[in-house]
Order: C-alpha cells, then structure tokens, then sequence
C-alpha cells in the first residue's frame, strides 16, 4: 500500500544499475561505456553529489597504494627472509589503475590529470636495530623485482637528512634509524578522480541520480533485479528494474547487499572503524616535507593503524597530515545511522559475528585505547616523526568510516576479520557488490575487471582487445615483463604528468 503523498512509479528495463556515486561505480561504469557504448545505465546516490563518503580527499589516505612504503604487505617468514608476494601483487594492480587513467588521458576524456594525480616519493621508516634489520631484508628483496627495482636504502643520517629534513631537524640519534624511499609513488584525489569520472560518465548519457536512496531490491522474474528507490526531495517512491546491478556503495554496501537474499550475501558482517587525522595549519612546515613517509604498526595494532606522515594535494593546495588514529563509530558510514552495525546482525552471521567478537579481543582494546588518546598524546605519537612538532601547528581531522569485513575462512576459521577487498557476486552473475577497504581505491580498475570477469564471463572473449587497448598489461604480470614494465610505466608516467617535479609545477 501507498502511503498518502508518495507517488510511485515503474520505470522503464535499463541495462546496468549502480548503486554509490564513489571511485568503484565511476571505474566500473567508465569501463563499460568503452566495452559496450550502446548499454543505458543509470547510477543512484543518496548523498547529493559524487566521491563525497570514502572515496573524498579527506576520508582516505591518498596513497597511490604500489606496496612502495607499506610495510605491512611484506612479512617476514619463519626462516627470516620476506615475503613480497603481496606486495607485487598490489603493485601489478596498481599498475592497471596508471593504464587506465593514461588511456582516459590520451583519449582526451580526462583534461587535467594534475587535478587528481601528483609525483610524491613514497618511503618506509623505521628506529631500532630489529627494524632496521628488516627494513634491509625488505629492501634487498624488493629491489630484485622489476616493480622496486629504483628504490634506495639509507641508515646514513645525512642522506635521511637530505630525505625528509622536517623528520631529522632535532631527532636524537640515540638508535639506529634507516629508511627507504622511491620517488614514482604518487599522491591520488580520489575524490576529485571520481567527480572527474561523472563527468565523463555525464556526457556519454548516463543518467545520474542524487538524493536517491536504494530501499530494496528484488529478482524479477527474467533474471534481473527490480531496485526499489526513494526520491528523497520528493519522497516518491521508484522501481528500476536492470539485467546488472552492482553495488558500491562504501560502508553502505553490506546492507544493501543484505537486501538481495543471494546465498552469497550470507554468513558475511561488517565492522566499522573511522579514522582520525592530525593536519598541519603552519605553511612553512608543510613546505619542509615533501613525501608519504609509513612507519611500522606498533605491536598489537591492526594493520590498518600504520603510521604516515603524508604530503596531500588537497583543492590544488599542498598539505601535510599524520596519522590514522582509529576510533570507533556504530555507523557504517560517515553519514549514516548509529543503528547500522546492529542493523546488519542477522539470522544467517550472528554466529560469525559473535565469533568475530571473541576472537577480535585484542583489536576491541586497541580501539578503546585509541578513542581515550588526548591531544598530548596523539602529539606524541607525531613526535616520533617530527621531533620538534609544535601543538599549535596541528588540529585534528574526522576521516571516513571503514567497514571491515567478517566472514568464515578455510584458513582464518570462523568470523575471521578480513583486511582488504571483497568482491562478492551471485552465481549467475546478474548482481555484485565490493566489500571492505584498503587498498581498495587504488586497485579500483583491477578490482572492476574482476567483477566484470566474474558476471560478464560470455562477453570477455568479445571484450578483450579493447580492454588490452586500454590497460597493455591486461592478462600479464609486469613483475615477469620487465622491459614491457618499463615501457609502460614511462609511458604512463608522462601522459599523468607524473615526471614532472613540484617545483615545475603550477
């Protein structure tokens, strides 16, 4: 029934629907206007413009993430030697985001890469004598793979003086310090990327929608899915009915994923986490660091809580942040209700979620801690970057919400807490959704070729020269190419700008 004053209406059979206006929709969405140009498809946001929840400037960290100062992504084996397996794992995928974007560039549907994309040295730092150690082996490891291949190590003072002088101004060298850096990292506006993205997606026809909210979604009978949306200027009450629907919409995903009642959607919950940010106000100390600089996660800490120091272009102005600090909201995104996460509970992953809940003991104490921290300490804890940080320098920033994802594992168990991406499709591919969290802006592109791999699996035959047109490497690992790696990345480095230095910059 109806409720007085909220009209209803059906609207006509599109091909593809995208519900989330962020970096996930507008790739996949860019993707598909190329491979099949002809197909309608229409996107549905509740927020009232693009890239504004985890994809915007300051509800992530920028980082093009390549694996080049993540120390998280190389492990140390029990035999002492590391382990880069992920860490060219993320690089590759990466390298598929740089292809794409420089196709966009070329084909003159993106105009200004500088508007989301800047050459910043990426860097890992590290104190002590067991980490510097590692810091090393790590370096040695990497730097026989083609990907890592221009990254340098110093312990030497001076040369980390050289390096990023605002962290050794006043630092007492009473241990061993050392640091890598690479200068082809880069600094990614998300935000500014994906509102780049609907514009294109604007002028091709697709039709965006915002200020609607998705309430519900059924299978109809041919196959497809009947979307349930709501006007929320209006409060007319739509039905979009779709052969494709995809799902990305940031920590707002598992709900609406929920909804479908796919067997795949079952046993699945989400944990948020938000993150707090300290940015510096003193131009002249911003001026004086010119790098994302990672540290080591402390012990026990999850490895979403490493420590960067982050140089950011920020609307065309340079800036200068630390942190996350982790805090804990019920909400699941940055907008949304506190009745989220238990709104999520359900018959089918309680039993994950209560065993998440056990098992994640130590991550719970991590966060109470983290949301007790006072400014003085926060302060400390940048201290131990910028010896000589003034509190007068610094205020603190709310970034986005996170939704980790819990899930029963082969290997992890039940409710296991994954730290990463999660593609999760109906077997007959008509619906999908993208799940979690780090790195996945970064690896947007591949990460959309995988949902399209997964629910277009009779149009990739059709589809692949076109794809390998865009993105070269498509199908290769550049880490075993590396000639074609490096014609690549020279390639793609010129068409973004990306060998152009700050000081040419305008």
């Amino acid at each position: 029934m109806i409720r007085k004053g909220i009209m209803s209406s059906v609207q006509k059979q599109t091909d593809v629907i995208l519900i989330g206006a962020g970096v996930m929709s507008a790739t996949l969405g860019s993707l598909l206007k190329e491979l099949a140009p002809d197909w309608e498809i229409k996107v549905f946001e509740k927020l009232d413009k693009a890239g504004e929840e985890s994809s915007n400037v300051w509800n992530n960290a920028g980082t093009g993430h390549a694996a080049l100062c993540e120390m998280n992504y190389t492990s140390e084996k029990p035999d002492g030697s590391i382990d880069i397996t992920k860490a060219v794992k993320v690089n590759e995928h990466f390298q598929i985001s740089r292809q794409f974007w420089s196709y966009l560039v070329d084909s003159g549907l993106i105009r200004r890469p500088q508007d989301f994309i800047m050459p910043i040295p990426h860097m890992s730092y590290v104190q002590g004598e067991k980490n510097v150690d590692f810091l090393k082996r790590r370096m040695e490891a990497l730097s026989g793979n083609p990907l890592f291949q221009e990254m340098e190590y110093s312990d030497d003072p001076e040369k980390l003086r050289e390096w990023m002088p605002l962290m050794m101004d006043g630092r007492e060298l009473n241990e061993p310090i050392a640091a890598t850096k690479i200068d082809s990292g880069t600094d990614v506006n998300f935000g500014a990327l994906t509102c780049t993205l609907f514009d294109h997606l604007k002028r091709e026809n697709v039709e965006i929608n915002y200020r609607h909210s998705v309430e519900d979604l059924k299978r109809t009978s041919d196959g497809g899915w009947e979307v349930k949306v709501n006007d929320m200027d209006n409060g007319n009450v739509e039905y979009h009915k779709a052969k494709f629907v995809f799902i990305g919409a940031g920590g707002g995903s598992l709900p609406i994923l929920q909804k479908t009642g796919i067997p795949e959607s079952r046993n699945i919950g989400g944990f948020p986490v938000s993150g707090l940010f300290l940015v510096c106000s003193n131009p002249e100390v911003v001026e004086q660091h010119h790098a994302k600089v990672y540290g080591k996660a402390k012990a026990g800490a999850p490895p979403m809580s490493v420590p960067h120091l982050d140089t950011r272009y920020i609307d065309g102005k340079k800036s200068l942040l630390f942190g996350p600090f982790a805090g804990f909201s019920p909400k699941f995104l940055k907008t949304g209700s506190n009745l989220d996460l238990i709104g999520t509970v359900k018959p089918n992953n309680v039993m994950t979620m209560l065993a998440a809940g056990m098992k994640e003991m130590p991550l719970t104490r991590y966060l109470i801690q983290q949301v007790m921290l006072s400014e003085e300490k926060r302060m400390d804890d940048l201290r131990e970057f910028i010896p000589n940080a003034r509190n007068e320098d610094w205020k603190i920033v709310t970034a986005g919400q996170r939704v980790q994802v819990i899930k029963d594992t082969e290997a992890g168990g039940k409710g296991t807490l994954q730290f990463g991406t999660e593609v999760v499709s109906a077997e007959d591919g008509s619906i999908a959704a993208l799940l979690g969290a780090s790195p996945g802006a970064s690896t947007a592109v591949h990460v959309m070729l995988d949902v399209m791999e997964r629910c277009f699996p009779e149009r990739m035959f059709e589809w692949e020269p076109r794809i390998k047109e865009m993105i070269p490497s498509y199908g290769v690992n550049l880490s075993d190419n590396p000639e074609m790696f490096k014609e690549i990345h020279t390639s793609t480095s010129e068409t973004l700008g990306l060998e152009v230095r700050e000081e040419v910059l305008t």
